[in-house]
Order: structure tokens, then C-alpha cells, then sequence
């Protein structure tokens, strides 16, 4: 009897051997080898890491902060360590380009190769002086407080140009990145001079005969140029010396260059025409000529509100026109 239970139970597990297919059995085999040869490589892998690793020299990080990039880098590579930059900061107390902070800190011991992040100062907050010419110091002084500056040493000179108590120069000039906070030193305009001080008037874009009779009331020699290649019409004053508003005297070098074309206006030239807004006090225009040799400059001067700048230009001469009203480009306009 329990020969047969022997026999019927040795049949059954042939039976239920029979019963799992082959290739399950050759891909569990093959997935346990596979395991196996996974964890060796981890093993081996990490090995060799370990080993190349301890095989780099210990070196002390150095000092960086308040280097230049430049000098940063040389100085980490030379104990082979490597740099990586992890921003910018604004920093009044350090100067624009050098290192602000680092990571690790210096005095640190670690292995050649080891990355050491950096911070790099941009400066101070910088902000952009505005354009103050021709405005009433009242109204200079305010602009300057919303562009966070401050109003520095007023000074007087007499002007033809602009009115008593407008601002004649400014120092930084306009559209100059400076700190916040800055100084901005003005020179305002003391009026008309008192008789017996000559002041330069501004005669660009004037006729030659207004400069000449000027000279002549006062008695001044003056040398003359004449621009053959102008693109001015004939007569017209493109450039003096010396600037408008100032002093001269009777032994003064005076000099003027004056447009020496030949044609005078006509069909073939392009008619410039701009008005200054009846608004506000005076403004600075400038007009420049854009053509594929660069630009050159037509017109640059104050004009009262209302008032017109007329000009023409030579079909042929540019392509554009770029207009500026106190340093602000306003318009551009096509030569065609």
C-alpha cells in the first residue's frame, strides 16, 4: 500500500514538473545572472570610483572673493580645482566683475577637481541721468528724484540761448549710467550778458550773411570755410567755433564752415519739417542722417515751443532721417 502511494506521488511531481514550460525556467536563470553581474559592476564600479578619487592630491581652497574673473580662475586652476558661476548681485562696496562670495569657503581642504561656485558683484545699483537741458531747475531738481539721483552744485552763466533759470549743462551728461543716489552738477542760465561781455550766438542753420553782419557790429575777425560736399543749402552755416554762449573777445579765433553746394533747393531734394510741441518749456532737437557709410548730423540745437526746424537733404545722400527730442528718439522717417 505504501508502495503505491510512493509510485502515485513520484508521478505526480514528474507530472507537475512537466507542467512549467522550459524557456520560463531559462529566462529565470538568466534574469538571477543578470542580477548577479548588475551588482559586481556596482561593486567593481564603485570601487574603481573610490579609487580614482583617493588617488587625487588634498588641496586647501583659496581665498577668491574680491578677484577679478580673470584672476579667480587662475588662481583655482592652479590647485586643479574648477570654477562654476551661480549668479550676479549688485553690491555697492564691490567693484563690478570680481568675486562677491564662494562656495566651499577658503581654508577648506578638498580633493583636485572639486567645483567652487561663485558669486560675481555687478556694482552698485546704476540708473540713467536724465536729459535736464532747457528745463527750469525746479522741474531738473524733481526729475532727478524720480530717477532716484540727487541735485548736486548749481553754478550760474550767462546764455542767448536759454531762458534765466533754465539749465544750460549738465555733468554726468544725459543717458550716462551712474549709481544710484549719484550727484548731477548743473550749470543754469543767468540770462543775457551786461553790456560790454560778447557771447557766441548759436548761428547753425543760419545764413552766412546773419553771422557776418553779427561780426561786423562788433568787430570781430572770423575765418571761413566753405563745405563744397554739404548737404546744406548754399550759404548755410553747418559748424562755429567757438560754441554758442561763449565769451569772446575782440582777439578771439573766431571760424565758421559754411555749405558751399552749388544747387540751391529744389525737386530733387527732401524737405525736413518738424514742429516742437506748443507744450513744456524748450526742447533739444537733434536730426541725424542715416545712410550705409554711417550717420551724420543735420540739425542739433534748442528750439522754443511751437517753433519749426526746416531743413533739406539731397535725394541720394541717405536713406533715413532719425529725429530726437531731448535725447529720445521720436520719429524716423523714410528718404524716398
Amino acid at each position: 500500500m505504501k508502495e503505491d502511494n510512493i509510485k502515485e506521488s513520484e508521478y505526480a511531481e514528474k507530472n507537475n514538473s512537466a507542467d512549467i514550460p522550459l524557456d520560463w525556467k531559462f529566462f529565470a536563470r538568466i534574469g538571477v545572472l543578470l542580477i548577479i553581474l548588475a551588482a559586481v559592476t556596482y561593486f567593481l564600479f564603485n570601487f574603481a570610483m573610490e579609487s580614482v578619487v583617493h588617488r587625487r592630491k588634498e588641496v586647501m581652497i583659496p581665498d577668491i572673493k574680491g578677484k577679478s574673473a580673470l584672476k579667480a580662475m587662475e588662481i583655482l586652476s592652479e590647485s586643479n580645482l574648477a570654477v562654476q558661476i551661480q549668479g550676479f548681485e549688485f553690491n555697492d562696496s564691490v567693484p563690478i566683475g570680481t568675486v562677491l562670495r564662494q562656495t566651499p569657503q577658503s581654508g577648506i581642504t578638498a580633493r583636485e577637481g572639486r567645483i567652487v561656485k561663485v558669486i560675481f558683484s555687478q556694482g552698485g545699483e546704476s540708473v540713467f541721468t536724465p536729459n535736464l537741458i532747457g528745463l527750469p531747475l525746479r522741474n531738473a531738481d524733481l526729475l532727478l528724484r524720480q530717477r532716484q539721483l540727487a541735485l548736486g552744485e548749481v553754478t550760474e552763466s550767462y546764455s542767448l540761448k536759454f531762458e534765466k533759470g533754465s539749465v544750460i549743462n549738465q555733468e554726468p551728461k544725459a543717458e550716462i549710467g551712474v549709481a544710484k543716489n549719484s550727484m548731477v552738477n548743473l550749470i543754469v542760465s543767468a540770462g543775457p550778458p551786461p553790456s560790454g561781455i560778447i557771447l557766441m550766438p548759436d548761428f547753425r542753420q543760419k545764413k552766412a550773411e546773419v553771422f557776418e553782419k553779427w561780426a561786423a557790429d562788433n568787430n570781430l575777425k572770423y575765418d571761413r570755410i566753405d563745405d563744397k560736399n554739404s548737404v546744406f543749402p548754399k550759404d548755410t552755416i553747418i559748424d562755429q567755433f567757438p560754441e554758442s554762449d561763449s565769451v569772446v573777445s575782440s582777439d578771439a579765433k573766431i571760424k565758421i564752415t559754411v555749405s558751399g553746394r552749388d544747387s540751391g533747393p529744389s525737386q530733387n531734394e527732401f524737405q525736413i519739417k518738424y514742429q516742437v510741441s506748443q507744450s513744456g518749456s524748450q526742447r533739444h532737437i537733434r536730426i541725424l542722417a542715416i545712410s550705409k557709410t554711417g550717420e551724420r548730423e543735420l540739425f542739433n540745437g534748442l528750439r522754443d515751443p511751437g517753433s519749426k526746424v526746416e531743413l533739406s537733404l539731397p535725394y541720394g545722400s541717405a536713406e533715413k532721417i532719425r529725429i530726437f527730442v531731448n535725447g529720445i528718439l521720436v520719429e524716423e522717417r523714410q528718404i524716398k
